[in-house]
């Protein structure tokens, strides 16, 4: 191992392909600043050292930088996957170590790792150019925090996205949808084919797989999972990580913190406000008044933050506890929610996603209609799902990690649902993910249609990217089950695929229609689809109301008004979004949409009370 300064490029072996990595070293103390003096060059050789310890005999560290704050390697030629994979696990070993300088003091470091391909034969231009890219790299994976390493080609030269007008995509995915199969299926009928028949046992199966699917589902909702028994021995400390964007949550965060300070906890309680704001608002004077009084509020302004991944992952370096809770700014968490948490890390699950309520449906149409709806995916789905396919998801708030755990997997700033790119992830590693619906929380809902079409927008979008990423490698895992497998395949494969089969029995009905001169109503197809809707709406709506928590399920007439609305409107229009963010995401279009919080909302349901 070499210690010199900036120039990279006198001494290496192009001889052969190999990759050029390069590991962004920032302690935790002083994010992004880089201090030449003697302790900090001290410190970087040790990490170095410590990255030279667990390299493979194929692998070298090239050089150590302490100006620059680098450590760089030289890999073998492999695939992007494996090198990605490598890069990771050496991130996490730096960031999982602690270093020891000579005056005792322990640091711990923040790693950001970023690679480009030294071309064989490449001149002493192309490895400086190399080098730069991969630094830019490097140092762009080291404001994510997540310890994904980024390759240097695709975090420089990404393809520009193509952005188009909602009304274009929604015309395109119209035409695509509903008119191109009319015009095939008339197209080939002049041809002398018919392939009605084809489509119409694509619509039966579709139709029926999917009822059976969502009657399994509510089925094995209604026999949730049993909380494990008191765990033996004292309570280890907990962290709750409350994730805010501050312009967006200044009017309710510090009643969101009185709800997390008032939490009943047998171990060390920490509560960790990890913000990001592009100005500094008088709600601050407040926390920092607050923090004085309350020794268990850490609050922690993430300077270079644009996302709620980053501003989890840069609390990580600051948590105390064993068992971390991350949370957004409007959540209320159940009195001992954190002592129910620890139930399941200590019956030896890795995380545990709680019941997400709403507390503001009184406010409107739109929330009333979102509270019942939360009630169907966090009282019906989750558990449902996790029964059959054997794993959970994390549902982005009112989760609880085992800290170790949270520590490898991090949050992905790239990733427009970060909580589901998690859990896939998680799972793939083998980390067990467990559902209580018991465990609640009263979030706020999007009050108006405009905010709730963002809110899903991204949603959809940011599971599509999840399926494109990790579809493959979930089928092809030989950690899951089959029946993993399978649950893999209907959450991330089918669940991009339905919304398009859903609508096929418009242009099929069109095309009999056409061929037949008319459609009767007691036709198999319009009886089918009629069947199908009046059997699946119904009955998971009555799933939710039943399972729903009590003050909602007091509320009958809001379910009973979902089902009017999802029947006619919302259960289309979902499906219309989803198909709309496909397209986004393949044209390269992608935006964070915060979710506007409402502050005239009423704690509906929410027996915590109180403010802060």
């Amino acid at each position: 191992m070499t210690l010199l300064p900036a120039d990279v490029a006198s001494d290496v072996d192009t001889d052969r392909r190999q990759v050029l990595a390069v590991l962004a070293v920032s302690d935790h103390d002083e994010f992004f600043q880089k201090r030449p003096d003697a302790m900090h060059r001290r410190l970087l050789e040790i990490v170095g050292a410590h990255v030279e310890s667990v390299l493979q005999p194929d692998e070298q560290v090239w050089r150590v930088s302490p100006e620059d704050g680098e450590v760089l390697v030289l890999l073998p030629a492999a695939r992007p996957a494996a090198v990605r994979r490598r890069l990771h696990d050496l991130a996490h070993r730096l960031t999982a170590a602690p270093f020891v300088l000579e005056d005792g003091t322990e640091h711990s470091v923040d790693v950001g790792a970023g690679w480009a391909s030294v071309a064989r034969h490449a001149d002493l231009e192309d490895v400086r150019e190399g080098h730069a890219r991969a630094t830019a790299a490097a140092l762009d994976a080291l404001r994510q925090r997540d310890l994904m390493a980024k390759r240097a080609s695709s975090a420089q030269k990404g393809r520009r996205p193509t952005y188009l007008r909602l009304w274009f995509q929604v015309t395109a995915v119209a035409l695509v949808n509903l008119v191109l199969p009319f015009l095939l299926m008339v197209g080939a009928y002049r041809l002398g084919v018919d392939v009605s028949p084809v489509v119409y046992w694509v619509v039966v199966l579709t139709l029926a797989g999917t009822a059976v699917m969502l009657w399994t589902e509510g089925l094995r909702a209604l026999d949730p999972p049993k909380l494990p028994d008191e765990p033996d021995g004292p309570a280890p400390p907990a962290t709750a990580v409350v994730a805010a964007y501050l312009p967006n949550e200044s009017a309710t965060i510090l009643e969101t913190l009185g709800h997390f300070l008032r939490q009943d906890y047998p171990g060390d309680l920490q509560v960790v406000l990890a913000y990001n704001t592009p100005d500094r608002f008088p709600v601050e004077d407040d926390l920092e008044r607050l923090a004085v009084q309350e020794p268990r509020l850490t609050l922690l302004r993430v300077p270079d933050s644009t996302s709620k991944a980053q501003n989890v992952n840069a609390a990580l370096a600051v948590a105390t506890g064993e068992l971390i809770g991350i949370f957004d700014a409007d959540h209320h968490p159940m009195p001992g929610a954190f002592r129910r948490a620890w139930h399941w890390i200590a019956d030896g699950a890795d995380v545990v996603q709680g019941h997400c309520t709403v507390r503001n449906g009184e406010q409107s149409l739109i929330a009333r209609m979102v509270a019942v709806e939360f009630e169907q995916i966090y009282a019906v789905a989750h558990p449902g799902r996790t029964a059959m396919h054997g794993f959970g998801i994390f549902g982005g708030s009112n989760g609880f990690w085992r800290a170790s755990v949270l520590n490898r997997i991090r949050l992905r700033g790239d990733r427009l649902t970060e909580d589901i790119d998690s859990s896939i992830r998680a799972t793939l590693a083998g980390y067990r993910i467990e559902t209580d619906p018991g465990l609640v929380s009263w979030e706020l809902a999007p009050v108006s249609v405009p905010a709730l079409w963002r809110q899903r927008m991204r949603w959809s979008q940011g599971w599509f990217q999840v399926s494109t990423d990790l579809l493959g490698t979930a089928l092809r895992s030989r950690v899951l089950r089959a029946r993993q497998r399978f649950g893999m395949a209907v959450l991330l494969g089918w669940r991009e695929l339905y919304p398009w089969l859903a609508a096929l029995p418009l242009p099929l009905l069109g095309f009999l229609a056409w061929r037949d001169g008319g459609i009767a109503w007691s036709s198999p197809l319009f009886l089918l689809t009629t069947a199908y809707t009046l059997s699946t709406g119904p009955l998971q709506v009555l799933f939710a109301w039943r399972l729903a928590v009590p003050d909602l399920r007091q509320r009958p007439g809001w379910f009973v008004g979902y089902l009017l609305l999802a029947t006619l409107l919302y259960a289309e229009a979902k499906n219309l979004v989803v198909k709309v963010a496909q397209l986004k995401q393949l044209t390269g279009e992608r935006h964070w949409a915060v979710t506007p919080r409402s502050v005239e909302a009423a704690p509906s349901g929410d027996p915590t009370g109180g403010t802060a």
